[in-house]
């Protein structure tokens, strides 16, 4: 009977033993989902103190890898960083309206009436700078625009145009206001392919409208700025863009602006995959020097690169594809003052390896005149290291205004071609139109951007000349120049 009675007890016991030892496991492997690893319960303790010591630090140790966990999955997607950076960026973002006179008519009917002016207007998209009412966009939205008008939120100003950088396809507004929400300004330079971002902006007149994607790629060149002496390094992204969207922010997920939304590469002129952003690095240097001198204070290093392809790699018999080759150095230039020669391969400038044209220009577009760099470039396997002082258009190191003389008698803004400007087209002299109205230069039929050299072989030097003949010659005319191509072109009229 105690035989019996004893072997009810153990049963009893390992009944509970295993009920116990079951549901230790059951709720271990309820734990795997969440967990990489199963903490072990150490047995080797000698008392119960020992054991509630290894079982607290087990489940500390439960805890602490959850809340690892949890760290390493902020780095990653949560609508939550789309959210915030929504909210710090739709209200830095304003939607901008241009209205513009246009000329129309080619007959001869217009010499004696003037043509006729149409009105047009578009939309796009800007960036609250600053707290006292600077606005960043492309030159594209706003150029040759009569009329400016920024809504944000629901209140509408009348804007002013600060200044415009063709290069970089950048100009600055102003609003009569303060105290306006400006963005904070991030870092392209730390932008990282592969990294979350959103675009900000207002297509088809759609505002406030963001969209997501990631960085695709960094220092784009897809030469589609107007300008000869142009900057494009850009950040791609299949974030979203469309119509509306140019001047827009591309922001990371802390709401900072990386990027000024430019182009983007379609085949039908809406979203086919692909939009490209003024790095915000390159945005800094020429809006603060937009608002401060109203023009770009571009530093030249007096000679101009090419990318290292296989059929540059084979005239110059190397394996090397890294750096980039001169192709044309100006004459009493900063480069050839150094000793720089064409067919030299620039590698570094201040300790940067550079690869390619893009990140050429995108370092020099850091840079003002006078500042003085460490080129490190190579001639025949020799590698050589120099310093250089950039310079202005002009050659100096002075801050330059630009100047722009405006003929109402020939319906035109004209402006004296620079010194290096001159020397890349092999020119000594010459006055560009920049800008047309109705008058003199367009029944004249010429384009914004030519460069007027000789008229009836009298050399043109300076804006005065040319208003001072155009307004008094009569007869036969022979006008000689340099087309936005660089191109030559002769056009002969009779006043």
């Amino acid at each position: 009977m105690k035989k019996l009675f004893f072997i009810t007890i153990i049963g009893f016991a390992s009944g509970i033993g295993g009920a116990w030892f079951y549901d230790i496991q059951l709720s271990n492997k309820s734990s795997e989902g969440e967990l990489s690893q199963i903490p072990v319960i150490n047995t080797n303790v000698g008392s119960p103190d020992n054991l509630s010591n290894t079982f607290t630090e087990n489940v500390n140790g439960i805890i602490e890898e959850s809340e690892t966990k949890a760290q390493l999955s902020s780095t990653m997607l949560r609508p939550a960083d789309f959210i915030q950076a929504s909210k710090i960026s739709t209200k830095s973002v304003v939607y901008i309206k241009t209205l513009s006179q246009n000329q129309y008519g080619s007959s001869w009917m217009d010499w004696f009436f003037g043509g006729g002016v149409g009105r047009s207007i578009s939309s796009g998209s800007g960036v609250i700078y600053s707290h006292e009412g600077y606005i960043v966009t492309n030159n594209h939205v706003v150029n040759d625009a009569d009329n400016i008008e920024v809504m944000l939120g629901k209140k509408v100003y009348e804007a002013s145009l600060v200044g415009a950088d063709p290069s970089t396809d950048l100009a600055v507004l102003k609003v009569e206001t303060s105290g306006i929400p400006a963005i904070k300004i991030g870092s392209s330079k730390e932008v990282e392919v592969g990294e979350w971002v959103l675009a900000v902006g207002n297509p088809f007149n759609l505002t406030s409208t963001v969209t997501a994607g990631i960085v695709s790629a960094k220092g784009r060149e897809l030469n589609i700025t107007k300008s000869i002496f142009p900057i494009e390094s850009f950040i791609q992204t299949d974030a979203a863009i469309n119509p509306g969207n140019s001047g827009g922010a591309l922001i990371n997920l802390e709401g900072e602006l990386i990027g000024i939304n430019t182009a983007i590469l379609s085949k039908t002129g809406s979203y086919a995959g692909y939009g490209f952003a003024v790095p915000s690095d390159i945005v800094k240097k020429v809006v603060d020097d937009l608002i401060a001198y109203g023009e770009v204070q571009k530093a030249f290093f007096g000679a101009e690169v090419m990318d290292i392809d296989s059929e540059i790699a084979k005239k110059l018999e190397t394996d090397d594809y890294s750096g980039v080759v001169v192709r044309y150095v100006q004459e009493d230039g900063a480069a050839s003052k150094i000793g720089v020669k064409k067919g030299d391969i620039i590698l570094k400038i201040n300790n940067e390896p550079i690869n390619s044209r893009s990140q050429f220009e995108e370092n020099l577009s850091y840079r003002s005149p006078g500042d003085k760099i460490n080129v490190v470039y190579k001639r025949n396997q020799k590698i050589i290291s120099n310093s250089v002082t950039l310079t202005n258009r002009e050659g100096t190191t002075d801050f330059l205004k630009k100047e722009i003389y405006t003929s109402r008698s020939l319906g035109a803004d004209l402006e004296k071609v620079s010194k290096v400007e001159r020397n890349l087209l092999s020119i000594d002299h010459g006055v560009r139109i920049v800008k047309v109205r109705q008058g003199l230069i367009s029944q004249m039929d010429i384009e914004e951007g030519f460069i007027i050299t000789y008229i009836n072989k009298v050399a043109i030097k300076d804006p005065e000349t040319l208003t001072d003949i155009l307004t008094k010659i009569r007869g036969r005319v022979y006008l000689e120049g340099v087309n936005k191509r660089g191109g030559k072109e002769y056009y002969r009229y009779y006043f």
